[in-house]
């Protein structure tokens, strides 16, 4: 029996600035799980494209690129995130910028490359646990997911999250214009052909409009018990206590 055999996983889907990055975080790092942030593969492809000169109407030639991308997610203490390496090289920031959160919402309907990276994101899957965030995580990459929440917000809230992180960066935004984005991409994502985002039969839909991170984090922990209790032994890392 291979090791993720064993090992549970928790999804937590939703749109664009809803919070679920955030939120699968908190969750990895309190448990002592493995992490992944499904959004982030798209948007390294998109950086490392973008470097390369390869566009997105060339499916083989981004196929090739996400076989040999070295990405790897690791705990950042201090500010209390988990940042994104690719070849060694902390891209966290870089990936963020709404131009290549852009380029990743359009390669991410592109079937060849969905299919390589289902394979490249079921890796991660390993013992103690796996706490993932995407669009499709419980609908199609762990279906098998013992606890599944959809985070949502309405778009006015999560254009103004997403004003104020940039503003924090001291990078110039237009809230208009991030709505109108964050429009689009909901767009997409909602009406794409192969993986759309939705939430799974099973998933706990959560709104985060006008909740704090904190309070649905401490919801979650609530839920926690009840659903890992169908595996023989908890992890050593597993702790409800805030």
């Amino acid at each position: 029996m291979q090791e993720s055999d064993k090992a549970p996983v928790i999804t937590v889907d939703g749109p664009s600035g809803s919070g679920k990055g955030t939120l699968a975080q908190l969750l990895a790092q309190h448990l002592g799980w493995h992490y992944l942030d499904s959004g982030a593969l798209y948007r390294v492809l998109a950086l490392a494209a973008n470097h390369q000169g390869i566009t997105l109407s060339n499916q083989e030639d981004l196929g090739s690129l996400v076989q040999n991308l070295d990405v790897q997610f690791a705990s950042d203490s201090a500010r209390a995130l988990i940042r994104v390496f690719l070849d060694g090289v902390d891209v966290s920031d870089i990936i963020r910028s709404e131009d290549c959160g852009n380029i990743a919402s359009k390669i991410a309907v592109l079937p060849k490359i969905r299919e390589i990276l289902l394979v490249w994101q079921r890796d991660f899957h390993k013992a103690p646990g796996l706490v993932t965030d995407g669009r499709d995580m419980g609908t199609v990459v762990f279906p098998e997911a013992v606890l599944k929440i959809f985070l949502t917000a309405n778009s006015q809230e999560r254009a103004k999250r997403r004003y104020k992180q940039l503003k924090e960066k001291g990078i110039e935004a237009n809230l208009c214009l991030l709505e109108r984005e964050i429009a689009e991409r909901d767009e997409r994502d909602y009406k794409r052909d192969n993986a759309p985002l939705k939430q799974a039969n099973d998933a706990i839909i959560l709104d985060s409009t006008k909740l704090a991170i904190e309070d649905i984090f401490q919801q979650v922990l609530l839920w926690l018990p009840d659903k890992l209790q169908v595996y023989k032994g908890q992890p050593k890392a597993f702790n409800t206590e805030g």
